[in-house]
Formats: C-alpha cells, sequence, structure tokens
C-alpha cells in the first residue's frame, strides 16, 4: 500500500474547534486537502467565512459554525450542523485554547477558570460528545487533542495554561482506554513554541529562553504542525491509541 492510501481521508468528516486563526486553520487545511469535509468552529465568523473560501477554492468541502466552545448547547448544535452538511463526525480535532501570563500569586480566579475552561473542561465535554454520536452511528473514529510542551514541564508565568495542558495528556489516555473497543482512537500532539497571535516567539526575552536554547534553536510554523494532525486522524495511525505526540524541535531533550 502506499503512503498516500494511508493518509487519504476520503469519506471522513472532521470538525475543527479553533478554527479561525492560528494551528485551527491550517489543521482545517490540511485536513480537507487529505480528502476529509471540514466543519470549521470558532466565534469569529468572519474569519471562519475566509478559511472556508480558502478550502473550497482549493476544491475542499466545509462549513462554518460559529459557536463558543464553552457553551454546551451550541456545541450540540455545531454537532447538529455538520451531520445535516456532511453526516457524523469520525474525526474530532480539539484545537481552541486560549494563554495567560503573570505570577501565580497574582492570578485572579476568574483567570484561572477561563484558562482551565476553555483548554481543559471544553476539550473533555467536545471529546465526550463526539465519542457518543460516533458510538450511536456505529462508526469508527479519531480524536485528536492539542496538548503542549507545557503539560510535561511548566515555565513561569503559565501556571493555569500548563495545568491544564497537563490535563489533557492524562484526559487523553483515560479516553482511550474507554473508547479503543469501540474502534475510536483518541490521541493527542503537544507542540512546542509556534508562531501563532498567541504566542509571543519574536519577542527578545521569550527568544532567549524558549527559542535561542533550544536545540533547533528556532520556533515551528504552523504548517510544520498541521501534518501530524492527519497522521493521527489516518489509517497511518491505526494502532495508535493514548499516545502523545511530541513536536517541539527537539525542547523536551533538556
Amino acid at each position: 500500500m502506499k503512503a498516500s492510501e494511508l493518509f487519504d481521508l476520503a469519506g471522513q468528516v472532521a470538525l475543527v474547534t479553533g478554527a479561525s486563526s492560528g494551528l485551527g486553520v491550517r489543521f482545517a487545511r490540511v485536513l480537507a486537502a487529505n480528502g476529509a469535509k471540514i466543519a470549521l468552529v470558532a466565534r469569529r465568523a468572519d474569519r471562519l467565512a475566509d478559511v472556508k473560501a480558502t478550502i473550497e477554492a482549493a476544491g475542499g468541502h466545509a462549513v462554518a459554525i460559529e459557536a463558543d466552545v464553552l457553551d454546551r448547547a451550541a456545541m450540540e448544535r455545531a454537532f447538529e450542523a455538520a451531520e445535516q452538511a456532511f453526516g457524523t463526525v469520525t474525526i474530532l480535532i480539539n484545537n481552541a485554547g486560549v494563554a495567560h501570563g503573570g505570577r501565580a500569586v497574582d492570578l485572579p480566579s476568574e483567570e484561572w477558570r477561563r484558562v482551565l475552561s476553555t483548554n481543559l473542561d471544553a476539550v473533555f465535554f467536545w471529546g465526550q460528545e463526539a465519542a457518543r454520536r460516533m458510538l450511536a452511528a456505529k462508526a469508527r473514529g479519531a480524536i485528536v487533542n492539542i496538548a503542549s510542551i507545557l503539560g510535561f514541564g511548566v515555565s513561569k508565568g503559565a501556571v493555569a495554561y500548563a495545568t491544564a495542558k497537563a490535563g489533557v495528556v492524562q484526559l487523553t489516555k483515560a479516553l482511550a482506554i474507554e473508547l479503543a473497543f469501540r474502534g475510536i482512537r483518541v490521541n493527542a500532539i503537544a507542540p512546542g513554541y509556534v508562531k501563532t497571535d498567541m504566542a509571543p516567539v519574536d519577542q527578545p526575552e521569550f527568544r532567549r529562553h524558549w527559542i535561542e536554547d533550544t536545540p533547533q534553536q528556532r520556533y515551528a510554523l504552523p504548517e510544520e504542525i498541521a501534518p501530524s494532525v492527519v497522521f493521527l486522524a489516518s489509517d497511518a495511525a491505526a494502532f495508535m491509541t493514548g499516545s502523545v505526540l511530541v513536536i517541539d524541535g527537539g525542547y523536551t531533550i533538556w
């Protein structure tokens, strides 16, 4: 079998949260390029429309669904809209996330809750909903959660973010155990520092400690991370579940 056949996602329906910017855009585009039909989910409808147009201009199929990942009713409507457009969602990319900064002793409870709710709670509830619908449809599928290297090691000023991403690592493994027997695989990727709106990779103080001190001495571009979701969603990773794929330019070697 050719590699291109293993990575072929024709007939699959992928829902990508946080699909209006950053990694989410790249995830959606590369999944579409490999044959999946895409449900784009985010709060910014204007940006979603642009992503949808780009995918369709390249010959793909997409539907834009405005939803806040913290809104459970909106979540259900998003899955229903995806099903009406394309059928049962068989690939979920749990990508939506937020960052924060500041010392732990100064972190307001509201900010702690915002980060944990978005980066961990929503990952569980969207994964739960996707799994329920796959099970009801008797469909095999894949859930890919977006963790982080800060799920394994921490840095100053990221207590809530690091805690949430560590939770995503364990959540991925826990869901994998429960869903494997029904043909639903659950894996995660843990990116290092990537040039997106959320990561200040060009700030001198950031570069000194988190870029220049790493083996490759650079940050990643979104297009270098995106192919990993195709791998984990495809038959190429058919024997992988409960795994966390680290893509960090060697950062965690130290």
